[in-house]
């Protein structure tokens, strides 16, 4: 039996293709290997968001060349779809697999190892690759099983019109594309039906999906079709932007039971200049009115976001604005990130680059700050009934005890031996303390 080994770099629109690519290859009879073991095909889907993830991405496709010189090295997603002059000289790369592409993943494999059969002397490469400026339609890939064991994060749209100035995404993924929904639905049921009781909607900018169907609510409206399925009991969504909440957008929500007030809201910057310079569409002011609107309709919702620290002409001033901003808003989670130029992007022409001193710094500030705020967030949330969707059985404290995340995205710790895996307990927290978790109780 052949057998192939992936790794996956980058965010969970690459992980839900991995897992596609993982089962095409199943079904064509081959053994699925950790990355880390020999095997006859090495898959790495790659990412390019920072010239480090550019890096890594050549990293590991160098990596897989050392672990088995003889094998079928395949380099796929977004690293080379931006850079696949680079790639198609990278000699430790026989196959070149662009972003919308990935379906034909094992025929491409195959053709090659036939290929190589007949004639031992060739070094051409084999390169499936779409120009992404252009229109192209959403890629059908479909999966039955996830890596997660608990959740199931599920594609719903591919690419992104926004074109922010620091941002290569657009050019790797190309414009906005959207997954008809029964084709959703029908994954969803099945995933359902084998015990996924959480379902996380992703994709490179779900906020715009359905805008290429003419729909403006076509978001909302899928979720509402997807509370309909039996087994399905949280629904949380990726990243959203703030335009997306509205009135109207957050009443159908609140009215159904399975979704999670968990809401990642992109944020970026906290300063109007800044913003503005990043090319976001929103303002601080917006941004807050949006938290607003949430609150309104849900009981103490975890507001979590990415920061960019140090981005080009970002004065201490603008900084503290963003700091400031933060504290306003109180989020229970954040991200933070260094600006790291990306070759490509009008950001990294822009004047008046940050020093990586003065980066670290703010960026250490800013850290200190998050684990302040999600302390306050849990406290905030002390006397609510939490519903924990259990994870896995974990030794801390000297005992066993089974972790998940509540639908705030809590993480909790429950001392019990009469649970399982996939659960959904109702338990409030404890004065036990652990770094890596809140303990609680069940409460029935």
């Amino acid at each position: 039996m052949k057998s192939v080994a992936f790794c996956t770099l980058g965010c969970k629109v690459n992980q839900y293709e991995t897992d596609a690519m993982e089962e095409i290859f199943q079904k064509g009879g081959y053994e699925i290997r950790d990355f880390h073991e020999k095997a006859d095909v090495y898959v790495i889907n790659t990412c390019t968001v920072t010239n480090m993830a550019d890096r890594k991405s050549r990293q590991m496709l160098h990596r897989a060349r050392k672990k088995n010189p003889q094998a079928v090295i395949v380099a796929a997603g977004c690293y080379v779809q931006t850079a696949r002059e680079a790639a198609e000289a990278d000699a430790s790369i026989d196959l070149i697999i662009g972003n919308n592409c990935k379906g034909q993943i094992l025929s491409m494999v195959e053709t090659f190892m036939e290929g190589r059969t007949a004639s031992e002397e060739s070094d051409e490469k084999q390169v499936s690759w779409l120009d992404m400026n252009q229109n192209c339609d959403y890629e059908s890939l479909s999966i039955t099983k996830v890596s997660e064991h608990t959740r199931a994060y599920i594609k719903i749209q591919d690419g992104c019109n926004q074109f922010c100035s620091y941002c290569i995404i657009p050019y790797a993924r190309g414009r906005i594309r959207s997954r008809e929904p029964e084709e959703i639905f029908s994954e969803v049921s099945n995933l359902a039906a084998s015990g996924y009781r959480e379902i996380v909607l992703t994709g490179i900018h779900i906020s715009s999906y359905g805008k290429d169907f003419g729909r403006e609510d076509a978001l909302i409206s899928l979720v509402e079709k997807l509370a309909s399925i039996e087994g399905v009991d949280r629904i949380r969504f990726g990243s959203l932007e703030p335009g997306i909440i509205t009135e109207d957008f957050v009443q159908r929500l609140a009215a159904i039971k399975q979704i999670c007030p968990h809401f990642h809201l992109s944020l970026q910057s906290g300063c109007e200049a800044t913003l503005k310079r990043m090319n976001r569409h929103y303002t601080p002011e917006d941004y807050a009115a949006r938290c607003g609107i949430l609150e309104k309709y849900f009981d103490r919702p975890a507001f979590t976001t990415d920061v960019i620290v140090g981005f080009p002409g970002e004065t201490e001033n603008e900084f503290v604005q963003t700091e400031k901003f933060l504290e306003k808003i109180h989020f229970a989670e954040m991200h933070i990130f260094k600006y790291s130029p990306r070759k490509g992007t009008r950001a990294a022409v822009m004047p008046d680059q940050i020093n990586e001193q003065e980066k670290t710094l703010r960026s250490s500030r800013l850290l200190k700050l998050a684990e302040k705020m999600s302390k306050d967030y849990q406290e905030k949330c002390r006397d609510k009934i939490l519903e924990v969707l259990l994870e896995e059985r974990v030794f801390a404290d000297g005992q066993w005890v089974w972790t998940g995340h509540s639908k705030e995205y809590i993480k909790c710790g429950i001392k019990s031996d009469k649970m399982r895996s996939k659960d959904i307990v109702r338990c409030r927290m404890t004065t036990s303390k652990n770094e890596d978790f809140v303990f609680c109780e069940i409460i029935d």
